[in-house]
């Protein structure tokens, strides 16, 4: 059995390409497509599997793009479980405009999901034959999915035992936590909405994420803070990690790099502190490059190094 399991309700096709420049009317001519089956948490399962972790990927799928999407997870080598649903899986556009650098992003709707569907979701879930060590669910919901689906998702997996990592926002999220679960990921505004709070510095971000470790409802909170780097924040203890200093071409899939990464370094026993730094190493290394191409084990061991934590 997958020591990692993610899960994924609201998988993507991520398509990307570039072009001189964008400009409204005219036919613009891009370069060849590349696309990468994405949503949270199928990158954290490209990571994870990347860099040797056990991992499943559980996901809704369906059309002919969900018979893409699945052609494109076994492409990359991750096991999956594929929960047949009756809409087309959306597909995301990234483009790149080469006169000024510049990165547009088109995030399409998701596929709307029967309650019968999220619910063999959550089945398959807890279905699986043997127990993971993690259940890593990441990314939004599909429309029609109740924003307490995260909750029972915590609840399951808290039942079979595994540590639960959550990347989400609003409802969701809030919902989730009150099951409690092990690490969550937020971004400064995702934060900032959950504790309907204005955070300004570092002392107000610390003790945001400190009221939700000490309350039970994560263990562990890595709050993404751009290019001024990452903070983990536990209940007696504080780490401050500062941005790298490299040049990104796009910030497509560095959350999930970093939550992969995160979570494989933990899966190998390591401490919290190391593998928080992996994480922070593994989502710069993925802004480097276009799209949602993620990165590979030995550029993220290049740059693990360079990241320095700061104890608070």
């Amino acid at each position: 059995m997958a020591d990692i399991v993610t899960l994924t309700i609201n998988p993507s096709i991520d398509t990307s390409t570039s072009v001189n420049r964008v400009a409204p009317v005219h036919k613009l001519r891009c370069a060849p497509p590349h696309r990468d089956p994405g949503g949270g948490g199928v990158n954290v399962a490209r990571v994870a599997v990347r860099f040797g972790s056990d991992v499943k990927a559980l996901c809704a799928a369906g059309g002919v793009m969900g018979e893409l999407l699945r052609r494109l997870i076994d492409r990359e080598g991750i096991p999956s479980l594929i929960i047949e649903v009756s809409e087309e899986t959306r597909e995301s556009l990234t483009v790149f405009e080469e006169a000024t650098g510049q990165e547009y992003r088109f995030v399409l709707p998701g596929l709307e999901l029967r309650e019968e569907e999220w619910r063999q979701c959550l089945s398959a879930l807890a279905d699986l034959e043997d127990d993971p060590r993690f259940v890593v669910a990441s990314g939004s919901l599909s429309p029609g999915t109740p924003s307490g689906f995260y909750g029972h998702v915590a609840r399951i997996a808290k039942q079979r035992g595994a540590k639960v990592v959550l990347d989400t926002s609003g409802p969701p999220l809030a919902a989730a936590l009150e099951e409690g679960v092990y690490l969550i990921k937020p971004n400064l505004r995702e934060l900032s909405e959950l504790m309907d709070v204005s955070l300004e510095g570092e002392d107000a971000w610390v003790d945001a994420c400190r009221q939700l470790t000490t309350t039970g409802r994560a263990e562990f909170v890595a709050l993404a803070l751009g290019d001024r780097g990452a903070l983990l924040v536990a209940r007696d203890h504080a780490w401050r990690a500062p941005a790298l200093p490299i040049k990104p071409v796009s910030t497509v899939g560095a959350g999930d790099s970093f939550l992969g990464a995160m979570v494989w370094n933990l899966g190998k026993g390591s401490a919290v502190e190391d593998a928080f730094r992996y994480g922070v190493a593994a989502g710069s290394a993925a802004v480097l490059s276009p799209g949602t191409g993620l990165r590979h084990r030995k550029e993220v061991e290049r740059l693990f190094p360079d990241v320095v934590l700061r104890r608070l």
